[in-house]
Order: C-alpha cells, then sequence, then structure tokens
C-alpha cells in the first residue's frame, strides 16, 4: 500500500476543517492596527526622488519572490483569491496579504483557508515538500565539501531531479525572470542617484541577483552611507523551520534620520569594551570585534517579502554572512517611525492592564526605543564563529533551526546586560529612574512580543526569558494579575541568563538549547488568562504605505 506524503495529509486534513467565516475573519485582521506610514522626501534630491520610486517597484517584484519561497501554492492561490469579489473573499484576501500565505503568523501558522496544507511547512518552499530531515542530513554527507557548503548555504533551494534524487538549484536560476527585473531596475536606480556609495550598492546587488554571490555587494551594504537607506536582497532564515539555513527575500526602503542617527553612535563605541565584560568565560569573548558597527536611524517608506507579513520588524541587525560579520561587523537599523506606532498602538494599552498603577509613569518610549537598539548591537557581539571538539564552525551551524530563539533571546536578554553596564559606569546618565524605566518597559513589552506566538522566534525567546525571569524572582506575579519588576533580584537574574544563553552559543550546545526551549519556552496557564484579558487589543501594526503609493501613482 502507498502511503501519501505528510504534506498531503495535511491538505486533506485542511479540507475538512472549519476555517474562519467573514466575522471571525475580520476579528483576526483587527489584531493589526492599521497605521499610515508618511515620510518627509522633501531633503531628497531630484536624482535620488527618482531612485525611490524604482526601489518601490523592485520592493514590488521581492514581494513576488517571496510568495514562491514561502510555499508552491502560493502564486496560484493568490491569483484566485483576487478574483473573489464576495466579503469573505476579499477578507481572506486581505488576510492573505497580511500573512504572505494561507497560515496565521498569530496562531501558531494554522491555515485559515480550504485546500492548503494544515500548518505552514517547516521547509517552506526551499526543500522538496516531501523530503525528511534526515534524508538531505544523509545526502549532504556525499558530496564534496564544496558542494556541501552550497547545498547547507543562504541561496539555494533543493529540488527533485527525474530520478528522485536531491538536487541543488541556486537562487539566481530558481528566481531568475523576477531576479533579472528587479536587478534592472536596481541598475535604474543606481542611474538616477548622486549618491556614490547607494550607486555602488545598487549595482553591486544586481550583479548578486544574477550571480548568486552576494558578498562583494554585502560589503558596499555595510558601506553604505546615504538618505536613501535600501535593504534588499535573501537574509533572514526563520522561513527555514529544518535547519535554519535558507534566506527569504525581503527589502527596506527607508529615509536616514540624520538627527537620530548621529545621537546613537555613541553605543558603537562602546561594544568593545561591553564584549570583555560578558558574563560569560574569557576565552568566549572576542577579543577584537569586527570593524566600527554602523548603526542607522530610518523612517520606513516600504517594506516587503519577509520583511512585511505579520508582526512587523522594529530593527533588523545584518548581515548574516559571517565572513562579512567578522570583516566589517554588522549594520544596526531602526525603524523609528514604525517603533513610535508599535509602542502608541499595542505597548501602551497592554500596560495599562498588566502593570499596577503605580508603575505606569515608568512607561517610556525613549527606553522602548533604546533597548531595541541594544538588542540589535547585542546580534554583532558575543559567539560567532567557535570551535566544537577542535572543529571550526559557527553558532548558527551547531543550533540549526533552535538557533533564531536562542538569538533572539540572547540578543534581548545581552541587550538589557549591556545597558545596565552602561548605566553602573556612568556611561549613559539616568541612574536608578533611567533603570526603573528600562526594565518596567521592557516587561510591559516582554507581553507584546509573547503575542506574536511562541511559533515565531522572537515570541518563544521572549517566553524563554520570561519564565526564567519569574522563577528567578526578577518579575512578580501579582494576586490582582499584574506583573512588577523586583528591582533587587531582576540584575541578577538577566546577567544569570545571559550567561546561559551565551554559553549555549559558545559551546554550540544544542540539546542544552533544546531543553531550555522546550522547558521554559511555553504560555504557561497563569500567562494564557492574561493574555484573554488582552484579547481587544491589537497585537501589531498594519502599514499603510502612503508615502510610497504616492510616488508610485505621480512617478
Amino acid at each position: 500500500m502507498k502511503l501519501l506524503p505528510v504534506f498531503l495529509i495535511s491538505m486533506l486534513s485542511a479540507s475538512s476543517q472549519t476555517f474562519p467565516d467573514l466575522q471571525r475573519l475580520t476579528k483576526m485582521t483587527a489584531r493589526f492596527a492599521p497605521t499610515d506610514l508618511k515620510v518627509d522626501t522633501s531633503h531628497l534630491s531630484p536624482g535620488d526622488l527618482k531612485a525611490l520610486a524604482k526601489l518601490i517597484g523592485a520592493s514590488h517584484i521581492v514581494d513576488k519572490i517571496f510568495l514562491q519561497q514561502r510555499w508552491s501554492g502560493n502564486e496560484a492561490l493568490f491569483a484566485k483569491l483576487k478574483g473573489d469579489k464576495t466579503p469573505l473573499g476579499l477578507a481572506r484576501l486581505h488576510y492573505f496579504g497580511l500573512n504572505k500565505g494561507p497560515w496565521s503568523d498569530l496562531d501558531e501558522h494554522a491555515a485559515f483557508l480550504p485546500d492548503v496544507p494544515l500548518k505552514k511547512l517547516a521547509g517552506a518552499n526551499f526543500y522538496p515538500e516531501d523530503m525528511e530531515k534526515a534524508e538531505f542530513e544523509t545526502w549532504v554527507k556525499t558530496l564534496p565539501k564544496d558542494k556541501a557548503a552550497i547545498a547547507e548555504g543562504f541561496f539555494s533551494v533543493l529540488r527533485r531531479n527525474a530520478k528522485r534524487e536531491l538536487t541543488v538549484v541556486l537562487y539566481s536560476e530558481a528566481y531568475r525572470p523576477d531576479l533579472e527585473k528587479a536587478a534592472g531596475l536596481l541598475r535604474e536606480a543606481a542611474a538616477f542617484t548622486d549618491n556614490d556609495s547607494l550607486k555602488k550598492f545598487l549595482s553591486l546587488r544586481a550583479d548578486a541577483f544574477l550571480s548568486n554571490d552576494y558578498y562583494q555587494s554585502d560589503v558596499a551594504w555595510m558601506d553604505l552611507d546615504a538618505p536613501l537607506d535600501i535593504t534588499i536582497g535573501p537574509y533572514e532564515t526563520y522561513n527555514d523551520e529544518i535547519f535554519g539555513y535558507k534566506a527569504g527575500f525581503e527589502v527596506y526602503v527607508n529615509l536616514r534620520d540624520e538627527a537620530e542617527t548621529a545621537k546613537l553612535r555613541f553605543f558603537a563605541d562602546h561594544l568593545q569594551e561591553v564584549e570583555n565584560n560578558l558574563p560569560m568565560a574569557p576565552e568566549y569573548r572576542n577579543p577584537k570585534l569586527g570593524g566600527q558597527a554602523p548603526i542607522r536611524v530610518v523612517n520606513e517608506v516600504y517594506s516587503g517579502g519577509d520583511g512585511n507579513h505579520g508582526v512587523q520588524t522594529a530593527a533588523y541587525n545584518l548581515p548574516n554572512d559571517e565572513r562579512v560579520v567578522t570583516e566589517k561587523g554588522s549594520k544596526r537599523v531602526m525603524l523609528k517611525n514604525v517603533q513610535q506606532a508599535k509602542f502608541d498602538k499595542t505597548l501602551i494599552p497592554i500596560s495599562k492592564r498588566v502593570l499596577p498603577g503605580a508603575s505606569l509613569p515608568d512607561l517610556s518610549f525613549d527606553s522602548f526605543f533604546t533597548h531595541i537598539l541594544a538588542h540589535e548591537l547585542s546580534h554583532g557581539i558575543g559567539p560567532q564563529q567557535i570551535s566544537v571538539a577542535g572543529r571550526a564552525t559557527t553558532t548558527r551551524k551547531e543550533l540549526k533551526e533552535l538557533y533564531s530563539a536562542i538569538e533572539e533571546a540572547k540578543a534581548d536578554i545581552t541587550g538589557l546586560f549591556m545597558l545596565q553596564y552602561l548605566y553602573d559606569h556612568q556611561l549613559l546618565k539616568g541612574g536608578p529612574d533611567a533603570e526603573r524605566k528600562l526594565y518596567t518597559t521592557f516587561l510591559a513589552s516582554a507581553f507584546r512580543s509573547m503575542r506574536f506566538g511562541i511559533k515565531e522566534a522572537h515570541g518563544k525567546g521572549m517566553a524563554m526569558q520570561f519564565n526564567y525571569l519569574l522563577d528567578k524572582g526578577g518579575f512578580v506575579a501579582n494576586k490582582d494579575g499584574t506583573y512588577a519588576v523586583d528591582f533587587g533580584k531582576i540584575k541578577s537574574a538577566v546577567s544569570d541568563l545571559d550567561r546561559e544563553l551565551l554559553t549555549i552559543e559558545a559551546t554550540g550546545d544544542y540539546a542544552r538549547a533544546k531543553h531550555m526551549l522546550g522547558e521554559l519556552g511555553v504560555i504557561r496557564p497563569a500567562l494564557e488568562q492574561t493574555f484573554a484579558k488582552l484579547a481587544d487589543i491589537p497585537t501589531d501594526i498594519e502599514p499603510r504605505f502612503v508615502t510610497a503609493n504616492e510616488l508610485m501613482n505621480v512617478r
């Protein structure tokens, strides 16, 4: 008897499920608060303004590529949904757009449409849908070292040949027609701009789309110094839940906030000092970080692909290529208008229900913004290139699919450690008031992050942190259902957790990471009751790109 592949069984199961009706789908959509993103473009040169329109055009192509990466059936399903003009059909199309597919990011990636896999496929469309993890691991060991590196690399997909054997297809071939169009638009934008660093990056990234070699354009992106700040290409690996190897295409089109960027350069000057004092064994510390890490504060004009589905990105830290990170460091980009919208539309309403009234005055956007900055900086410090049993490797490769959740938690908690270190050494001013605001705002923000769901790396990582700090007494659950910070215990609890996470990364300890996430990366019953009280508060924002749409209509 021939057995059906797991993904087909899932599809058959999904077809018999009851899916959200119009009323339910409207409530699900309401978890994203519509937010107009308007950005002042008046300071751009005429050439940059023309380039901006071309980059938005290229962004739409990135959206199309990411749909293909998310699931092989996405494009056909998208076309079908666009043809349904009934109220339910329009609601389904809207929610599909929010999630970039038929699975709800906020509901553990469960299907909200019929005739699709019941859950998002762990390997997305990076691997054959019937491929088992062990099959890949066995097969890749048979390959020469250089071919194995490509098979496990960021920029390739796995397919089956005529003999049903696994074979590697480079992104430059898998998405060739779309990448050619995107490359053409990048070259047109490069011709318009009068900024040399932007011209260089766009030209090299256009070449990379077609050559599949992203190294030189990543280096040029690190050197990008322009009013028009663009991130475009395959970067994050969250969608590969089998190995965490494969990069999703994403794009952020931003305008730089020069005044805020200048204020934050202070932090980059102290990264090595923080690294030298991280709470882990000295032999795990990096005595010489990569080049000076650029920090950019920007306002988002448009985001697309992996950069715009479900919960919106508030900041990012790239590139992920360890060669570039070792040579140049990594760049932190802070999306200030997105962060302000999240703070106003989600964090403030949540805080009024989860914090005691006496703690509300300590809620601070400045603390929220500064911790996100410290989080992004913390991705660039701590273990990166490591040695396991005498073998040179990376934390990402050793922790595999657990890496994203562990790394996000490490960045959160190391960010707290960093800011506390700067306060303790009077490098940041503010004293006890600033510390109180930092930890109170972080506590409130923990609820915001956990509402994303523990299927998502940030949410799972935050659940692990929250439960650890609660168990250690740094957070306290009050009898009235609110939560508070115990300022006598929070600092030591943060340091202990940071030591644990940094050591897991430094040793590449997969088993320890799995145990910690399994035990603590959960939503306990008391938290479920708290979340029930927050059900009517939006979970995140739905950006409406007002400025981008205006530019595309008048270009």
